[in-house]
């Protein structure tokens, strides 16, 4: 067995980088003011056979936005406003690479556009709890996923020059939908009436100046001749209307420490050890080794080593590296380990000092990674072994379990303590899923009682038997079922088909309210993934694979 420590593993997908790696958006710091600008390198592309003309994206180009997105939360506080144009003269962007998705796998179109749903919800959230409002600036042609990428924004200004525009052509020239939240953010962001939104969508020809803003499709529409200044003078509007934190100093996102193995991957807080036979991986969370510091000042001497952070951080990248580039382990078992009382001393600090920007960040970095725990198509198993410290912050993760197995009472001729997990003021709506309820409301859905006598013990160490009670886990076997319980389990879980169990564990998660969010992920993704198999978009004959060859796709009619 090889046990020497690689770099990534050659053909895999690496989601870290860093702004001086970038090789296809530019970010710009002026005082309160960042400018995020996408010059897509054409020929720097994940994959091969196609280039990224006309400004259009792969999921490279996204991971740096994503990594932009981030940056500026932590790095840059002082932000108000951040302005995303082209680098490039009469082109914003084309949206995602047809040829691109049209020789990609199932899998990875699908993973795709759930990456770049994030990423887009991650600039909402930044306008909506970090002050961080974006302005989208358009001179030239703005289609699909490019125009997927302007709705994101908060304000959308547009170039009066009878070629600038928007459109969303995917239906009538590719056959498949806008995949990153275009519909929904038509109608239920922007307010664009119905009929005029299924006229948008089913016409290849964008739409320009006055009627783009009568219809609501834009928010500024400017001559040409005085765009640039109008652009700039907004963009001082909204920094001087939403800089919070003006003259706060960030932090610096140092690189994640990540060693690759042949069959696990270890940074300091996460472990990941994956069982290709039983197509599974083991992602074991870590409690800080030391108390973490209450002050702020202290907290933020840490920076990126702050552990609420860290771990975070780690498991992001950890939930990433698994869905692109471990396809087949089709089940995720939890664990953690470490001192229960240090995760909630951390809860407890974090919680009493969110006024702060930093410990604020940093509970919604949590947030967000989180929610791309629930929207990973894969079983999620939590496994409550003593020594673990599912507490607090890491309890959510447990909650975000399809099942949760907890051991009653110890192992036999083990003196480890019984285990135990708890609860903290976090747990009580600092982490909403994306359908805005936290994860004890999904689970109690309706049951306000249960809610508050969980609430009550806030704080508290719960055994196996008084959490089974509560329902705080899904079944508690003692020493002598453990393992065979264990093993069942993810052994039915491998014998099912993948599709329906992705559908399953899709529409069991989110119970209760519909948010605009989280139609993004399960109407229109759903309906996208099974389009994205159907022969009028990817078939021989299918619009998808047939675009930029001259010849016209052949639809089969009939309706299903």
């Amino acid at each position: 067995m090889d046990t020497k420590a690689h770099s990534a593993p050659e053909g895999a997908i690496n989601f870290a980088t860093h702004p001086g790696d970038y090789q296809h958006w530019q970010l710009d710091i002026e005082g309160d003011t960042a400018w995020l600008t996408l010059d897509v390198n054409e020929d720097q592309t994940i994959g091969e056979g196609y280039a990224l003309k006309l400004n259009s994206y792969d999921l490279g180009v996204d991971i740096e936005l994503n990594d932009a997105v981030q940056r500026l939360r932590f790095e840059h506080p002082q932000v108000g406003c951040v302005v995303m144009q082209s680098g490039k003269e009469r082109v914003f962007c084309a949206g995602a690479n047809i040829r691109m998705l049209g020789q990609a796998t199932h899998a990875h179109k699908v993973n795709f556009c759930k990456f770049t749903n994030e990423t887009r919800n991650s600039i909402e959230n930044a306008t909506a709890a970090s002050g961080q409002v974006y302005l989208c600036a358009i001179k030239g042609s703005c289609a699909g996923g490019g125009y997927e990428l302007a709705l994101a924004c908060d304000e959308i200004m547009l170039a009066d020059d009878g070629a600038s525009n928007v459109s969303l052509p995917e239906l009538p020239l590719l056959a498949v939908l806008p995949g990153t939240g275009g519909l929904t953010r038509l109608v239920d962001k922007r307010r664009v009436r119905r009929d005029r939104a299924d006229f948008f969508c089913t016409t290849e020809e964008g739409v320009r100046g006055k009627r783009a803003l009568d219809w609501k499709l834009v928010d500024h529409v400017v001559p040409l001749s005085g765009f640039d200044d109008a652009v700039r003078a907004r963009a001082g509007e909204l920094a001087a209307r939403h800089s919070a934190h003006r003259g706060s100093q960030g932090i610096t996102f140092s690189p994640l420490d990540r060693r690759f193995f042949p069959d696990s991957i270890e940074y300091p807080h996460v472990k990941i050890a994956i069982n290709r036979q039983r197509a599974c991986a083991t992602i074991t969370v870590s409690a800080p080794e030391q108390p973490i510091p209450t002050d702020t000042n202290d907290m933020m001497a840490e920076g990126a080593a702050f552990w609420p952070l860290a771990v975070m951080r780690e498991l992001d990248d950890a939930i990433l590296h698994l869905r692109f580039n471990e396809e087949t382990i089709g089940t995720w078992l939890f664990e953690t380990v470490g001192d229960i009382d240090r995760v909630l001393h951390a809860d407890r600090t974090l919680a009493e000092n969110q006024a702060h920007w930093f410990v604020r960040e940093t509970v919604l970095f949590a947030e967000r990674t989180l929610k791309r725990l629930d929207v990973s198509a894969r079983s999620l198993i939590a496994v409550i072994e003593p020594g673990s410290c599912f507490a607090g912050t890491l309890f959510e993760i447990a909650l975000a379990a399809d099942q949760s197995y907890m051991l009653l009472g110890q192992f036999e001729d083990d003196d480890t303590p019984a285990a135990e997990i708890a609860l903290s003021p976090l747990n009580f709506g600092a982490y909403t899923m994306v359908s805005g309820i936290s994860r004890l409301e999904g689970r109690f859905l309706g049951d306000d009682e249960a809610i508050a006598s969980i609430k009550a013990r806030n704080l508290e160490r719960i055994d196996a038997e008084a959490a089974d009670e509560a329902g705080l886990v899904t079944f508690i076997p003692d020493d002598i079922d453990w393992e065979d319980e264990l093993r069942i389990a993810i052994e039915a879980r491998a014998s099912f088909s993948p599709d329906a169990l992705t559908g399953l564990e899709a529409n069991l998660r989110f119970p209760g309210p519909e948010t605009m969010e989280s139609k993004i992920f399960s109407r229109l993704s759903a309906w996208q993934n099974w389009i994205f198999q159907r022969p009028n978009a990817v078939g021989e004959q299918g619009a998808l694979v047939l675009y930029g060859t001259g010849q016209r796709p052949k639809y089969q009619k009939h309706r299903v």
